[in-house]
């Protein structure tokens, strides 16, 4: 077969699964088609088993740190230790619907930052519309806290989002030198989606609230699972300062966690795993393989290529450009792939640490555009349909709109200083 035509085929067919993987027809689990689509394009030879394979393996890190956080977000979400901690701001709210935002907004940065931005889209969403619904408030704006938040705070640290490990790899900055280069980018990021969200949300959060809230005592299990998650992200900033690959100790915190409480209650963990959303694997694994199946047809060397000699001519352009361009190409294919092209670009050319932390920025924060931009939001919008709120594609993009931007230009202009 001609090379520019296996490369037309390989490009649609990857166009064509990232599509189905954001629009999920039929309610298809996402990750059918992407490795449909990944199994589809080795078995008929056009990318080798051979990568197809290393493609696949080159994601053990991410697999491992996926799992471990998914299964401990899991357990704070049976333990009901997230139901107490918004229940906790709501009473702490007095009533004050500009209270109350702020408090969901601060437990929203944190669960982000600790547990990813996963975490809360998974777990805290639900657990603020049940306090929404004590505190008789309206709940679609403390909601779009949790979908901003999840993207705004997720490069705080390495481990506030999967796509982090995704973009350097192997190549993962210290956390001293992460820490230097991204907590002004972050604290600008945060500072403008609040400010954005709250000028839009001024009218109606000033709706007052329930002051009686019932607060449940915090169960044994729950108190353990909150040790746990502090022991879990004391250890990952330790192995993070080390230089250490954050994928096994992850895994290993998130196990012992879930068998220490559950040899203390002295019952199965079987329920707590059958929960987990394990198809992210197999959609983590498919899209890396169709990335692989991208690299191998050369475009993404030839970006690479062009990215490095704009940074050698001018590199306060390149690191714009790699900004805005990955936060856009985020909207249009998922942050998730968009990350592994980033990625990518790093391993194949060598950038300046500004361009590569802008490309870092714009595949983080990007997705606060629309709805379909990151894994996250979807997650976050699976979540609120299950309470029974919609958002359409057109009502987030109006608010998104006036959100991400302001928040990109004050995170690419404070990477700078």
């Amino acid at each position: 077969m001609p090379v520019a035509e296996s490369s037309l085929i390989i490009w649609s067919v990857a166009a064509a699964a990232t599509a189905l993987v954001i629009l999920r027809p039929g309610r298809v689990p996402e990750y059918v088609w992407a490795m449909g689509a990944a199994l589809g394009l080795t078995a008929c030879g056009l990318i080798p088993w051979r990568l197809a394979l290393a493609a696949i393996a080159e994601g053990g890190d991410v697999y491992l740190f996926l799992t471990g956080m998914m299964v401990l977000a899991e357990l704070a979400r049976q333990e009901g230790l997230f139901d107490w901690l918004a229940r906790y701001a709501v009473q702490h709210a007095r009533g004050s619907g500009q209270r109350l935002f702020d408090l969901v907004f601060l437990v929203g940065t944190l669960v982000t930052v600790f547990l990813s931005n996963d975490a809360t889209a998974v777990v805290l969403t639900p657990a603020v519309y049940a306090a929404c619904k004590a505190a008789k408030a309206e709940p679609l704006p403390y909601l779009f806290i949790c979908a901003f938040i999840a993207n705004a705070a997720s490069f705080v640290l390495p481990i506030s989002n999967p796509a982090n490990l995704v973009v350097f790899g192997s190549q993962m900055p210290p956390l001293l030198e992460w820490l230097r280069q991204f907590t002004l980018p972050s604290l600008g990021a945060i500072a403008m989606t609040y400010l954005v969200l709250r000028l839009t949300m001024r009218k109606r959060i000033r709706q007052p609230l329930a002051v009686a809230i019932e607060m449940r005592p915090l169960s044994a299990g729950a108190r353990l699972c909150a040790l746990g998650l502090m022991f879990t992200g004391t250890l990952l900033l330790t192995v993070s300062a080390l230089d250490v690959p954050l994928g096994l100790p992850t895994f290993c915190a998130g196990m012992a966690t879930v068998g220490l409480i559950h040899l203390r209650q002295r019952r199965s963990p079987a329920p707590l795993l059958r929960h987990v959303a394990w198809g992210v694997l197999p959609l983590v694994a498919g899209l890396f393989v169709l990335v692989e199946a991208v690299a191998h047809t050369g475009v993404i060397e030839r970006l690479a290529h062009m990215l490095a000699a704009l940074a050698q001519q001018s590199p306060g352009t390149a690191s714009w450009a790699a900004g805005v361009i990955s936060a856009m190409a985020g909207n249009l294919m998922n942050n998730l792939p968009t990350g592994l092209i980033a990625g990518s670009i790093g391993q194949l050319v060598e950038l300046p640490r500004q361009t590569t932390a802008a490309l870092l920025i714009g595949v983080d924060l990007g997705p606060n555009l629309s709805i379909t931009g990151s894994l996250a939001t979807l997650l976050w919008l699976v979540a609120i349909r299950r309470e029974g709120e919609h958002v359409g594609a057109l009502s987030f993009l109006r608010l998104g709109v006036l959100v991400m931007p302001p928040a990109l230009v004050a995170a690419l202009l404070l990477l700078a200083v």
